[in-house]
């Protein structure tokens, strides 16, 4: 039994190592997202971080619609980004949890 203990919490920590090393790698994953006229894209990285906006002069002429553009296209790469942060996440979680009865639920 001791050692079932042991073996569980060396898995334990063993993954919480692969969660920390996936998120440092998630800062290094970059989505790009596009207004769907190609007007604005953003790049941001896997952890929501925004790296770059790239705006067409055409949308310096009307403050109300750069707003707008922005705040669509900030929103569909946040979702993207949190979308493959959450997946990464959890895949590395789950594939790291140790066999514990009744715990089968997470699976």
């Amino acid at each position: 039994m001791f050692g079932d203990m042991m073996g569980m919490m060396n898995k334990i920590k063993e993954t919480q190592q692969k969660v920390e090393e996936t998120k440092e790698r998630l800062k290094t994953v970059s989505i790009e997202e596009k207004s769907s006229d190609g007007l604005l894209s953003v790049t941001i990285t896997a952890t929501r971080e925004i790296k770059n906006i790239n705006v067409a002069d055409e949308l310096l002429e009307d403050k109300e619609q750069l707003e707008d553009y922005l705040v669509l296209t900030l929103n569909k790469a946040i979702a993207r980004a949190s979308d493959i942060n959450e997946k990464e996440l959890a895949a590395v979680a789950k594939d790291g949890m140790p066999d514990i009865p009744g715990m089968d639920m997470l699976k």
